[in-house]
């Protein structure tokens, strides 16, 4: 009985499966009909017009395609924006695993434009990993910031990443002993919560320290500067990615609390303006630079994307004239290869210099105009390893930002989600249900590996160059190839030029 009532019940499971398996057949193929009539009867489409139903597997191989290349079909070294042998990097960095390589290197060191570093004969017996000396920022401040770590986290703000992310970020940081910027996004409570500095920027539209009319409020600022994590203000003239075009965050990112941070609307695109409102010339520029610094006595600068330099002689020039304490403390310059969570195309890769033009530039202008030390100088655009920084700190950096590479070290896959709020990481999303892939306590430890093993290759770089100390790094260490394949000196590329 027991064995004729289990048959009994297994051949009703069966004929319930094999109904629903044709119900689901049913519905599929009038699926398909409605889909073919439709498809063959409109006239927005081409091919879907000619092709109906299959024309759709296009779109979906075409979505698909960008995952399956990084994994299956692209090699080591030919993605972008950053390419496999980049991101590994940065992950075993991260991981604090063994990074080292056998059988030798697959990057091209013959394509142009690929520094190399020339190393010294002798170096010295000493450590390859010596403690960078600290570098003051803002001496006619109030209250200078003297900072020794010349890797730091670049700006991101609370809104285009989520929160988990922000609480990694900020944890990370003060452990590595590095800044945090806080984005155009305003201060959150989860820039503060791991103890890092912080670097406030001050956006277009002002959030966190705006009037009702998107004007400067000083009674905000100087709540926010009253934090002693708080250490710089940044003004943000633009970024890389998209030069001339304010700040875009979606309306499915703005959430209740992130539009009480801002001060704007709840669940409505937030798009900054392309300029500050009382921002429109140098001399507007060095009167904002004023006020900010003598209300909150902190050192303030401001972060720009270089289209030319000839206005940075005018504002060199203004400084002459005003005093030299009026200079800027700081000049974040953004190359025209940064990211972002959205941009339109056009603006992401047809607009503005390069890293590797507009460092230079900027820093030559700094010399000739005799205000190099007076200025100090930051800057960001893919600079996600170790060579990357060394090229920087060679051409003059004083510090280099990184936003992507901590994204990478948070666990970012570069699934290229950043504008949808679909992020799978859990980064640049405000969906609790993506979030929760994020966990703090492990991300927070990757950025502080990947900071510090950053730092240390760098250290590793400069000894072999002969040199003990990173920002001793100069044009004469560094060689990039050229068109015809052989490489010449940075020096050489770009000689330093001749003060007045």
């Amino acid at each position: 009985m027991e064995t004729s009532g289990f048959a009994h019940w297994l051949v009703v499971v069966v004929e319930l499966c094999t109904a629903f398996a044709l119900l689901l057949l049913a519905l599929a193929v009038v699926v398909v009909l409605v889909t073919w009539v439709v498809d063959r009867n409109q006239t927005g489409n081409a091919v879907l017009r000619n092709f109906p139903v299959i024309g759709h597997f296009r779109y979906w191989f075409l979505h698909l395609g960008e995952f399956f290349r990084q994994y299956l079909y692209s090699s080591d070294r030919e993605e972008m924006p950053f390419n496999r042998a980049q991101r590994t990097w940065v992950y075993r960095a991260a991981k604090n695993v063994d990074n080292t390589n056998a059988f030798g290197s697959s990057r091209d060191l013959r394509g142009e434009g690929v520094p190399f570093f020339v190393n010294a004969p002798f170096p010295d017996l000493g450590v390859d990993h010596v403690k960078p000396v600290p570098v003051t920022i803002g001496p006619y401040a109030r209250e200078p910031y003297s900072h020794a770590p010349f890797f730091n986290i670049s700006a991101m703000s609370f809104g285009a990443l989520s929160a988990p992310a922000v609480r990694a970020l900020s944890r990370g940081a003060a452990k590595a002993g590095i800044w945090m910027d806080t984005g155009e996004g305003g201060l959150a409570p989860y820039h503060l919560e791991g103890g890092c500095d912080i670097v406030f920027e001050i956006g277009t539209a002002k959030y966190g320290v705006r009037t009702p009319d998107g004007k400067l409020d000083d009674d905000k600022l100087l709540a926010i500067c009253a934090h002693k994590q708080v250490k710089m203000v940044s003004i943000k003239l633009g970024q890389g990615a998209k030069p001339g075009m304010g700040g875009l965050l979606p309306g499915a990112k703005v959430t209740a609390e992130i539009a009480a941070i801002r001060g704007i609307p709840v669940g409505e695109d937030s798009q900054s303006p392309n300029r500050h409102l009382d921002i429109g010339n140098v001399p507007e520029l060095m009167n904002a630079i004023q006020h900010i610094r003598e209300l909150t006595g902190k050192p303030v600068g401001f972060k720009a994307v270089l289209g030319g330099v000839e206005w940075i002689g005018e504002l060199c020039d203004e400084v002459h004239k005003r005093g030299i304490q009026s200079a800027p403390d700081f000049i974040i310059v953004d190359g025209s290869e940064g990211g972002t969570g959205a941009a339109p195309q056009t603006l992401m890769e047809g607009v503005g210099l390069p890293l590797h033009e507009a460092l230079p530039a900027l820093l030559d202008m700094l010399i000739v105009k005799g205000l190099r030390e007076r200025i100090k100088v930051v800057c960001s655009g893919k600079c996600i390893t170790a060579y990357d920084v060394a090229w920087a700190l060679s051409i003059g950096a004083d510090f280099v930002n990184s936003a992507r590479g901590f994204m990478l070290a948070l666990g970012c896959i570069q699934s290229l989600q950043c504008n949808r709020n679909t992020c799978p990481t859990g980064i640049t999303t405000q969906n609790p249900k993506l979030q929760r892939g994020l966990v703090v306590l492990d991300k927070s430890e990757r950025v502080y590996h990947y900071a510090t093993n950053v730092m240390k290759e760098v250290g590793i770089i400069a000894h072999s160059c002969g040199v003990s100390e990173p920002r001793q790094l100069n044009r004469g260490h560094c060689r990039v190839v050229g068109d015809d394949g052989l490489s010449i000196p940075l020096e050489k590329l770009f000689p330093y030029p001749q003060t007045k």
